[in-house]
């Protein structure tokens, strides 16, 4: 070891003389005291690999220097008290974000899950016979209610719902599917591989263009048990194509004696212009599918649930099934889809209520007016920072993401910020490391926010955190712009 790094290291504070300087007292009173130590411990050590990189040997005495260390500290106990799990701001453009949490609940079914999980409840206690009853009956009733299926069933995802419904009804059987429904939707989860899991074996008919009801025909044997559609919902085949419809299948499994399951995957309860290539859930039904499944944080916009709809006969079989209980939902879960499920009453109110459903039917002339209410709140902020960086709005594209509607292009508007030759890049890490989060899109050395999926309300705090991070791109990595305002400061609370 090089004497100048050995001489170094012997300057490093000891963790008493560290304790003992004023700019700890703050952290000493805001965190415990072994807390305290063991950041300072990781400070040093960080200090000492510095140290032994032998790199930049002009800046030791500041490696070394008590502030210097404290600060590095400080900064570890602020990143260990902060929640892992945080808000985003979505600035990406897409609505149904996977990475983001997909869809943002409504103020209605934020206000039950509050009630519910803040108080005891009657989860699985029926209060009219005072006996145990069952979760499962609490959103039962709305969903048969808005849909016309004669039952429901409610799982933990779609996923789980599709397990359930071919472990439940196909059993050790065949289930007979089109080749070109095999899908693999996120986390590698595929149709084939499933069905394996659940129990039953798969036949595949037709080609991936092409299947016809007379293939399904053509592969019934009495080993059938089951005749599965699945939503192409993540993905679009397109040109030389048929496909065979829910009735279709119905028809020949009634003629056949074997029940009809079709997975939507995405699930859409209202009529929107968005969803206008989508597979209604009620057609399914009327076209008198035995199971449909679909998400509820999809196109529905609720929390995260697999809804399973369907005959009396082939609920009931689901209910009874071992797995049930497995991928069952939590109260939480049941009082925010009921909350979500409660507006679908009056359609209307369900888009204005719903974010998804709002941003998704949001116009070109309400995305150019947020965008330039975004682009006034950035150029503000700028100017009472000192900082520069063009900015301007233009139109820009949007999708519904999820895994949902492929091909759906959505009008929109995003602000455009050039920071300058080479430092969007290390904007947008800044952006994610901000008190609250940013997350844009980088294209042609520019960072792009697009407002489709952004509500009024977080506009200023979108502006807050672009200029924080702007400063912070441009002195990276040393350097600490001002502090930021709370996360409600800007008026974006948490409840935004």
């Amino acid at each position: 070891m090089d004497e100048h790094v050995r001489q170094a290291l012997r300057r490093l504070p000891g963790v008493d003389e560290l304790l003992a300087h004023d700019e700890l007292a703050p952290h000493l009173d805001r965190y415990p005291r072994e807390h305290v130590v063991e950041a300072l411990r990781a400070a040093l050590e960080t200090a000492r690999g510095r140290l032994l990189s032998g790199e930049y040997p002009e800046t030791w005495g500041e490696i070394t220097s008590v502030p210097t260390i404290v600060r590095e500290a400080g900064r570890l106990l602020e990143s260990w008290a902060r929640p892992h799990l945080r808000r985003v701001l979505n600035a990406s453009g897409v609505v149904i974000h996977t990475n983001l949490g997909r869809s943002t609940l409504a103020p209605a079914a934020l206000e039950r899950v509050v009630e519910v999980a803040r108080h005891y409840n009657n989860l699985e206690y029926d209060l009219e016979a005072g006996v145990r009853g069952s979760r499962h009956d609490h959103v039962a009733e709305l969903l048969t209610r808005l849909t016309g299926a004669e039952a429901a069933l409610v799982v933990n995802n779609n996923a789980g719902a599709t397990l359930l419904m071919l472990a439940g009804l196909a059993g050790e059987g065949e289930v007979v599917v089109s080749r070109g429904q095999l899908v693999e939707i996120g986390g590698s989860f595929r149709i084939p591989d499933i069905m394996r899991m659940s129990g039953c074996r798969l036949v595949e008919v037709g080609t991936t263009n092409k299947t016809r009801i007379d293939d399904y025909r053509a592969a019934l044997t009495t080993d059938t048990t089951l005749l599965l559609r699945v939503h192409t919902s993540n993905f679009k085949v397109v040109g030389f194509t048929e496909e065979t419809s829910i009735a279709e299948l119905v028809e020949l499994g009634r003629e056949w004696g074997v029940p009809v399951a079709d997975d939507l995957g995405s699930g859409a309860l209202v009529d929107l212009p968005a969803f206008r290539d989508e597979p209604p859930v009620t057609a399914s039904l009327r076209a008198g599918a035995d199971v449909v499944s679909f998400s509820g944080d999809k196109l529905l916009g609720g929390p995260q649930a697999g809804i399973l709809l369907g005959t009396h006969d082939a609920i009931s079989r689901l209910k009874k099934h071992p797995l049930t209980r497995a991928l069952r939902v939590d109260k939480m879960t049941l009082a925010a889809l009921e909350g979500t499920l409660q507006l679908y009453r009056d359609p209307a109110a369900a888009v204005r209520e719903i974010p998804t459903l709002r941003f998704l039917d949001r116009s070109p002339a309400e995305t150019e007016a947020l965008a330039a209410e975004l682009l006034a709140a950035l150029e503000a902020r700028f100017a009472a920072a000192g900082l520069e960086a063009p900015s301007h709005v233009e139109p820009s594209t949007a999708r519904a993401g999820g895994g949902s509607l492929p091909l759906l292009e959505l009008a929109s508007h995003a602000v455009v910020v050039r920071p300058g030759p080479g430092v969007v890049v290390s904007l947008e890490a800044a952006l994610r490391e901000a008190s609250v989060p940013v997350v844009g899109r980088v294209a042609q050395d520019a960072l792009l926010l697009d407002v489709l999926a952004l509500e009024s309300e977080e506009l200023p705090l979108v502006a807050e955190s672009v200029a924080w991070a702007l400063a912070r791109s441009r002195c990276m990595p040393d350097c600490d712009p001002a502090p930021e305002v709370d996360a409600g400061a800007a008026g974006g609370g948490a409840d935004a």
